[in-house]
């Protein structure tokens, strides 16, 4: 079974537990690299907790094993889902799919018009998850580190329903 749900300060093991592993297992992925990260003491994960969004972690049978962040809607109406990772043992469970369907509902009860992400290229894997969802690529950016990503962005409804679990 794969639940979603939202961390508070008080969860920073558990965000910071799953993002050093990530970290570790896909470092071209994020902005942050692990050297940044591994010293780091209580105050520093609570404070990453504290930045705006909504950070979230998904279980697979009671065990953490994904994450992903969604950030609030810019000016412009677009809210970015960010961070998103799943550990290699739940890939291909459906857990990416459910962080990305909490994350939309997420943007949608704040009002944004779209919303948008970043994805290494080469990463084909994910890109293909996103495309699933309805992404659309919007083109090449260079981040300041020389690793080239894409934009991938997608519209959304003015509502949004949570799909009803199949009970498979």
């Amino acid at each position: 079974m794969i639940t979603v749900r939202e961390l508070g300060l008080d969860d920073w093991r558990i965000w910071r537990d799953l993002r050093l592993v990530a970290l570790a297992e896909a470092p071209r992925a994020f902005h942050s690299r692990l050297a940044d990260w591994v010293g780091a003491g209580e105050q520093d994960w609570r404070e990453r907790l504290r930045a705006p969004g909504r950070h979230l972690v998904a279980e697979l049978d009671g065990r953490p094993c994904g994450q992903v962040v969604a950030v609030p809607p810019d000016q412009d109406g677009v809210a970015d889902l960010i961070s998103l990772w799943v550990a290699p043992h739940a890939r291909g469970t459906g857990v990416a799919d459910a962080l990305i369907t909490a994350v939309t509902g997420h943007a949608v009860g704040w009002g944004a018009r779209r919303l948008a992400l970043h994805v290494v290229v080469g990463n084909e894997r994910a890109a293909a998850l996103y495309r699933r969802h309805g992404f659309v690529d919007l083109g090449a950016v260079e981040r300041p580190d020389g690793i080239t990503q894409h934009r991938m962005a997608i519209p959304l409804p003015a509502r949004f329903t949570l799909p009803v679990p199949d009970g498979s």
